[in-house]
């Protein structure tokens, strides 16, 4: 015999109101995927410095082409609102104080992953490929690579380039973007 378990799956406006209330404390490390709240790893020291430095660069590279958003919230659906570690946005005067980013805002997201590159590869990704992102990378930390998924069809990326180091990496989406692995990962 099986058993039925009733859900509730928490909409965005829903998890915002937690985190308004001080249901969700700012401090939180949760997102929300598929109407889920989802605790997220900590971060280790590998992992920041990589952000640290991709913020760095896309601070330097595009500052008045892009937004650059970290760990922050990306609201890609209803039910979906991951915290990605680095988003390269459209300009906008208000920096999405009126209202947070969705995809068509989106010119890159950047999963920085050490711990959770299965998560990022098998949940995340696809995420982002049904909301058409247009390109994601993400930085494989123990296998030292950045995996580059681009072409969004049908819920799924059609290109997947793994770049290691000494290669460069052209964003298809975020125009005059190139930087090398080597930069990535330091």
């Amino acid at each position: 015999m099986s058993v039925q378990i009733a859900k509730h799956w928490f909409t965005v406006a829903e998890y915002n109101r937690m985190g308004e209330t001080g249901i969700l404390k700012e401090d939180d490390r949760v997102e929300l995927i598929e109407g889920e709240i989802v605790e997220m790893s900590p971060i280790g020291r590998r992992h920041a410095a990589c952000v640290g430095r991709l913020t760095n660069l896309f601070s330097r590279l595009l500052a008045e082409r892009a937004i650059v958003w970290i760990q922050n919230p990306v609201v890609l659906n209803d039910y979906t609102e991951p915290q990605p570690d680095v988003a390269l946005l459209r300009r906008r005067e208000d920096f999405y104080e009126r209202s947070l980013p969705a995809p068509d805002d989106v010119l890159l997201i950047v999963e920085v992953a050490d711990t959770t590159l299965e998560y990022d590869r098998q949940l995340k990704v696809p995420l982002y490929a049904r909301a058409a992102i247009r390109e994601v990378w993400v930085v494989n930390l123990h296998d030292e690579q950045v995996e580059v998924y681009t072409r969004p069809a049908e819920g799924v990326y059609q290109s997947v380039i793994r770049h290691g180091r000494g290669e460069a990496i052209n964003s298809t989406d975020a125009a005059g973007l190139t930087l090398s692995v080597d930069e990535i990962l330091g």
